[in-house]
């Protein structure tokens, strides 16, 4: 599975979990049944978990004129997945991270996601060294 695959089913998984409060691994063997499961999917899915609260943390702060509670689910759920990869994985570029959220923003989310996702994860980028 590649990258952007694994990406779009670490969104489905942890969108779920947000809603279910299932255990990740639960979670992972109940979403993907009998395909093979992918290293990279249960990096983003464990480590967006393991992090939530510090990655909520810091959305929060960066987030304007809007309360981190009224974002949907599925931004908040992008946001989460973006962050995690700029703020704890230094082996993928920043611009990837930032443009594979745009990308499911714009499948997942309404007309303007995009452009708000890209909008709060610039200034999580600007902080990345907290």
């Amino acid at each position: 599975m590649n990258r952007h695959t694994a990406r779009e089913k670490a969104f489905q998984i942890l969108f779920q979990l947000d809603i279910n409060k299932n255990e990740p691994s639960q979670a992972i063997n109940d979403f993907l049944e009998t395909e093979e499961s992918d290293p990279f999917l249960i990096l983003l899915v464990e480590g967006v978990t393991e992090n939530k609260q510090k990655i909520d943390r810091v959305l929060t702060e960066r987030i304007e004129k809007w309360s981190f509670e009224r974002i949907a689910s599925v931004e908040k759920t992008i946001l989460r997945i973006a962050s995690y990869e700029i703020r704890y994985l230094d082996d993928i570029p920043t611009n990837v991270s930032i443009n594979e959220a745009v990308e499911l923003a714009n499948k997942y989310g309404d007309e303007k996601s995009g452009k708000f996702i890209n909008g709060v994860l610039s200034k999580v980028i600007i902080d990345k060294g907290e």
